[in-house]
């Protein structure tokens, strides 16, 4: 690849980062007026396109482009169960979870996290239910963080020839510098237009690849198998699991919590399952095509590059540069989303109520949300600069794993069981996140996604425990007839 072609597309990526930090800037002088609630939760005023799409490109991050087509590429058609499971379960979320989720959390205090509402929606006094989310979330999301950066870095080094670690500081620098100013309504806002680029890329490189691929190379390929969905039930069950990580997904859920009116819920849900689910049919395809038209190369697995080799090879560099600014935009907009659930986890659901015993003023919030998104990114980038951390794809599942595993089933009986008890709501995530951490550790070479027998184990935990202690009192149901109300 000559020099002039990298200049080419590093001049785009240039434009692009400049587009998103511009973006930081605006909301920041927008919001220095603002306090906790216009900062973590943009004043709950987001419109259903913006939310629909946000949530999406949120979720979506690079493994979308690099690890999951990556994974169909080497190793065939049973992985289609991943997406088909993605699909399913983020339609099920919106569908279901967002209408009580936003009115649940308007009625609980006008929650702006999860863990405010998960605390408010009891009339809990003690603060063990917070820390503990805050405590799983600043675990999980450190370790997802890291797989955007590790993203980047590869994404660089593979078209630049830049050293990998080197690019991942320039990317956690952009990343945290609008996430740091703008606070929520910046992430929305650059998680739109990152949706918008994420989707053009994701069709427009299997179109340009099909239209130069040998499908005589689609018989050789059969012959080992490739071809066949249903050649192992555990890719099944594994594969369907991962959709049940959409109900306990922070950064996913909260913007559910975000929009300005309940009835924008049914526009928003309509926008991002249709762009979710062109998403994962898209990498679907990009892993199918990219093995017919590369052929299997080791070193494609190994860096997960299938799509960025597939791009270089297809296009000029002006429109290459322009669709692998996509791999930066589905690193950024997953990797700022979850610096901010962080933050705004130990900020609100902590130091808040913990340490300064809710004597605190909007200034101080910020500045410490602010301190936590760079110490989060620190810990990040530590994890995705350690050669011995693992794929894009496996950091990813880790960390999705443990949030299904955790919030999923509590979240989901606090919308839909009244008799769900503060002390089950607690068990339910410890035993959730437990199970699932220990069934990756010893048990993974069952070839069973951890976060199926993790949610189950959760889901069990929360339900035993709330039947063996004391059911809600009145305020506490009268509060869910409340939310009911506000839903209808």
């Amino acid at each position: 690849m000559n020099s002039s072609l990298n200049i080419t597309e590093i001049s785009v990526f240039l434009l692009y980062l400049l587009f998103m930090v511009g973006i930081g800037i605006y909301f920041f002088f927008r919001s220095r007026s603002g306090g906790e609630k216009t900062y973590f939760l943009g004043g709950r005023s987001m419109s259903p396109w913006v939310a629909g799409l946000s949530a999406g490109a949120s979720d979506m991050s690079a493994w979308v482009l690099m690890g999951l087509p990556t994974s169909i590429y080497a190793l065939g058609m049973g992985q289609m169960w991943i997406p088909i499971g993605l699909a399913i379960g983020y339609a099920l979320a919106w569908i279901v979870e967002a209408p009580r989720l936003r009115s649940f959390s308007v009625v609980a205090d006008d929650s702006v996290t999860i863990p405010q509402y998960l605390a408010y929606r009891f009339l809990s006094s003690s603060n063990a239910l917070q820390v503990i989310c805050a405590i799983v979330f600043m675990v999980a999301y450190t370790v997802y963080a890291a797989s955007s950066m590790k993203a980047c870095g590869t994404l660089f080094h593979t078209v630049t020839g830049m050293n990998e670690v080197t690019a991942m500081y320039i990317a956690t620098l952009i990343i945290v510098g609008y996430t740091f100013m703008g606070g929520f309504s910046a992430v929305c806002w650059t998680d739109f237009f990152q949706a918008l680029l994420i989707l053009g890329a994701m069709l427009f490189a299997p179109i340009g690849a099909m239209a130069v691929v040998d499908m005589s190379n689609a018989a050789s390929i059969g012959t080992s198998g490739y071809w066949d969905m249903f050649a192992s039930w555990k890719d099944i069950v594994s594969g369907l699991a991962w959709g049940l990580g959409y109900f306990g997904m922070p950064h996913i859920i909260i913007r559910f919590m975000s929009l300005k009116k309940q009835t924008d819920i049914k526009k928003a849900a309509t926008v991002g399952i249709i762009w979710t689910t062109l998403i994962v049919c898209f990498a679907a395809v990009i892993g199918i095509v990219g093995r017919l038209y590369l052929g299997y190369d080791e070193q494609i697995e190994k860096d997960s590059v299938v799509f960025i080799v597939m791009v270089r090879k297809l296009f000029p560099a002006i429109v290459s540069g322009i669709l692998l600014s996509a791999v930066l935009a589905a690193s950024m907009s997953t990797a700022d989303s979850q610096l901010l659930s962080a933050a705004s986890a130990f900020a609100s659901d902590v130091y808040k109520p913990v340490f300064r015993k809710n004597k605190i003023g909007d200034r101080e919030m910020l500045w410490i949300g602010r301190l936590v998104v760079l110490l989060v990114s620190v810990a990040a980038i530590l994890i995705a600069s350690n050669p011995e951390s693992g794929s894009i794809m496996s950091l990813v599942s880790n960390a999705w794993a443990v949030f299904g595993s955790a919030f999923g089933p509590v979240i989901l009986l606090s919308l839909f069981w009244r008799r769900i008890t503060f002390a089950g709501a607690f068990a339910g995530i410890l035993v959730g996140a437990v199970a699932d951490i220990c069934w990756m550790v010893f048990l993974s070479g069952t070839g069973i996604y951890e976060l199926f027998p993790g949610f189950i184990a959760g889901l069990l935990a929360a339900v035993l425990v709330s039947f063996a202690t004391p059911a809600p009192g009145k305020r506490v149901d009268e509060m869910f007839e409340k939310a009911l109300k506000l839903e209808d």
